[in-house]
């Protein structure tokens, strides 16, 4: 059997994310990975935020903080932010840790022993005010296309133009806001691209590429049929992984730093290390890094990403591995998301449109939003959030299908028959059906999980949720218990075990309500991680007698004064 190394695109350090970074990378993931456990296999879930680069920068002069103090704070911040997701990483570490540092270093050096990494001068924009030179996107001023004044140097982000900094009137530095600008000679280690391409499109082609989603491959297909440039992999900035002096001396003099890009996805590795190294006194044996990443030929290496991060995945950084000659585990299979959009419109982290995820864990508790985005993932196509969209979903499949399932049988059967699982008579026809449709559902739900299909799984999860409310209104036991108490009794006893199948494979959707369920049960050993098919048709996993607990309402309903109080809190409708 496999083992499973999944990972998700780095959440970038420069402030709390936004629902459609959540949904586009780190809830799929999540997802999958408790999927994978339950059903037994062997799983190691690595993420971290993502901390180099202009904006980290940026961002921390903003904030009036040192760059290395903004990182840390913000990656504890969102770190709090997944935990209240129920985010179930193995590991969430650093792209400035130690561990990146050093093996960044070591895949640059082995790039350039094999003729794939050289230095080239090039001519850049150097502030005089500043006595440094200053990356695009520490060049501000007018875009020459929409005018926007605040258009960075390398796109505008009011008209979306990729620019040149020469492109931009009046430009400035956004360090010091100096106009006194120069432009002069630097030099820069190129990745040479170009060099690898046919590598990488004999790798993409004998990698099973073509059972990826289309938007993973054809996206991959489409820059290697552009054809592969040589690119910059160093910047000068003072955050940031440093060039080697002992491989490149002048450079590391002058403070060069790998651009981000090289070294983020290098940190999947280096995150895997800090997993190893924090469980080196206690866990030796277990956290055994280099099993997942060198020469792991029995391991399936999953990528949860949006759309925008496909090319550096499923191109750059093969090329930066394949061109080391050492034997660096690969993907095996991308998961790429298109967007998922609020109202129409772009979410977007500096224009603080839509829901972000510390306001969204305000709001209602993590379940809502983890069914929701899953139900609704933008796999396809774009999608978009409503307020309207988001109370039908929550209302019928998460209030109405599954929550008042749930309190509808335990409550009733506590009220005719005390607080343990009534016996009551053989199960019949009925129960039958019942187990057979389960079992047909239950295999549905697992295949489009295994093919990571998640709206499918979704919808096959609430066929599930159905299933038991169709038996429960065939059956009626509030009508049965008048002429027939054992036949009521069967009926709340089958209910009950089907509210514990569902507490099991519900999990990776609903975690905090799954659990709200198994532990009604006063179950001295109820360490089932999963449902076979013989046991849903069974259904009898909870035997009578078992003593059980009424949980608090599951989920809420939401009201129109519900909606009108988040549209007015966050945009939308009529706004």
């Amino acid at each position: 059997m496999a083992r499973h190394l999944i990972t998700s695109a780095l959440p970038y350090i420069n402030g709390i994310k936004h629902l459609g970074n959540m949904v586009g990378s780190m809830l799929p993931a999540d997802v999958y990975a408790r999927y994978l456990r339950q059903t037994g296999h062997e799983v190691l879930y690595i993420c971290a935020t993502d901390e180099h680069g202009t904006p980290a920068e940026l961002a921390a002069k903003e904030a009036g903080l040192p760059v290395g103090a903004f990182c840390a704070e913000q990656h504890d911040a969102q770190k709090a932010i997944y935990d209240g997701f129920e985010l179930a990483f193995d590991y969430f570490g650093r792209s400035s840790s130690a561990e990146n540092v050093e093996i960044t270093q070591r895949i640059a050096r082995s790039l350039k022993e094999n003729g794939f990494i050289e230095e080239r001068s090039i001519r850049q924009v150097f502030s005089v005010t500043d006595d440094r030179f200053l990356p695009d996107r520490y060049i501000v001023g007018t875009c020459p296309h929409c005018g926007y004044d605040k258009a960075r140097g390398d796109q505008c982000e009011n008209c979306t133009r990729v620019l040149d900094p020469t492109d931009l009137i009046d430009a400035r530095s956004a360090v010091s806001g100096s106009s006194d600008l120069e432009v002069r000679e630097t030099k820069h280690l190129f990745l040479l691209q170009s060099k690898l391409q046919p590598e990488v499109e004999a790798w993409l082609a004998g990698n099973g590429s073509q059972e990826w989603p289309t938007l993973a491959s054809s996206i991959a297909h489409k820059w290697l049929t552009e054809g592969l440039n040589d690119r910059a992999i160093t910047r000068d900035l003072e955050w940031g992984v440093p060039v080697p002096a002992d491989t490149w001396p002048e450079l590391a003099a002058e403070g060069k730093v790998f651009y981000v890009w090289f070294d983020a996805p290098i940190e999947y590795i280096g995150a895997t290390k800090e997993w190893a190294d924090a469980a080196r006194d206690t866990d030796p044996q277990n956290r055994d890094w280099k099993s997942w990443w060198y020469e792991a030929d029995d391991v399936r290496y999953t990528e949860f990403m949006a759309k925008d991060n496909v090319p550096f995945h499923t191109v750059m950084f093969p090329a930066m591995l394949l061109g080391t000659r050492e034997p660096w585990k690969k993907v095996d299979y991308v998961k790429a998301f298109n967007w998922l959009n609020y109202y129409g419109g772009k979410f977007s982290t500096s224009q603080k449109r839509g829901i972000f995820t510390d306001a969204a864990l305000e709001t209602l508790p993590a379940d809502y939003w983890r069914y929701f985005l899953m139900a609704n993932a933008p796999e396809s196509d774009d999608t978009s959030f409503t307020w309207e969209l988001f109370s039908s979903v929550v209302n019928k499949d998460l209030a109405d299908t599954l929550g008042n399932f749930v309190n509808r049988v335990l409550s009733f059967s506590r009220k005719r028959f005390g607080d343990h699982v009534p016996e009551g008579s053989a199960p019949g026809e009925a129960e039958a059906r019942l187990g057979e449709e389960i079992a047909r559902l239950l295999g549905e739900y697992e295949g489009h999980m295994e093919s990571l299909q998640f709206r499918k799984a979704a919808a096959s999860l609430r066929a599930l949720w159905s299933a038991g409310n169709a038996y429960l209104e065939e059956k009626a036991p509030w009508l049965e218990i008048k002429t027939d108490q054992e036949a009521a009794a069967l009926t709340l006893r089958t209910a009950m075990n089907l509210i514990h199948l569902y507490a099991v494979v519900s999990e990776p959707f609903v975690p905090a309500t799954a659990k709200a369920m198994r532990s009604a049960f006063a179950l001295a050993e109820d360490a089932r991680s999963w449902v076979t098919a013989d046991e849903a048709k069974a259904l009898d996993s909870v035997p009578a007698g078992t003593a059980f607990t009424v949980p608090p309402v599951l989920f809420a309903k939401l009201t129109e004064e519900d909606l009108e109080t988040y549209r007015t809190r966050f945009g939308g409708q009529g706004e």
